[in-house]
This record gives structure tokens, sequence and C-alpha cells, in this order.
């Protein structure tokens, strides 16, 4: 199953790391290749209700980071601002911004 890291703007975020089925992670982020997506743009595209039942399935399975095999996406929550650094939602093409 695929890893992914959650990042919210909360100040004491722990950057969780949930596992999720292929399906559940190619709904989150259908790019090719992509790694990264925001949670805003993921309801956006799917719905509220079907991005809730996704989602749901991530919270059931978190992953203890010391024993973690790869990180295959990072989901942003309440971080638009950042929307700037990934305009390609691939991490590898993190851009600086200016």
């Amino acid at each position: 199953m695929p890893n992914i890291q959650v990042i919210d703007g909360a100040d004491n975020c722990t950057y969780d790391v949930f596992a999720i089925s292929v399906d559940g992670f190619r709904e989150i982020f259908p790019g090719e290749t992509q790694d990264v997506e925001f949670v805003d743009d993921f309801v956006a595209r799917v719905g509220e209700q079907h991005a809730t039942s996704v989602l749901n399935e991530l919270w059931r399975h978190p992953v203890d980071k010391k024993i973690v095999e790869g990180i295959h996406g990072t989901l942003f929550f309440e971080l638009e601002r950042k929307k700037v650094f990934y305009p390609t939602k691939k991490e590898s093409e993190m851009s600086i911004g200016l």
C-alpha cells in the first residue's frame, strides 16, 4: 500500500503518515507521476462526499514513521499558500516560488 504524508497548517503538526490502497492513492493523486495534492483541489475534483469516503480510508491506516518504507505522496491541508511551490504537483519539480 502506498504511504501518504499529511501536512496541515497547525503549529503543532506532526506530519503523520498513512497507508492507503492503490485505488485510493490514485483518487487523491490522479496524475501519472503526481505526488503532491492539496485537499481543497481533491475535494473540488471528486466532491465532498467521495473525498470524505477516500480520506476515511486513509485515516484508518496510520503508519509509524520509524518503520515506514517510503512516502509516495504528500497531502496538504490548510496550506493553499504553498501551491505556488508545486505548480505541477510533483515534488521533483518544486519551484522556489519567486
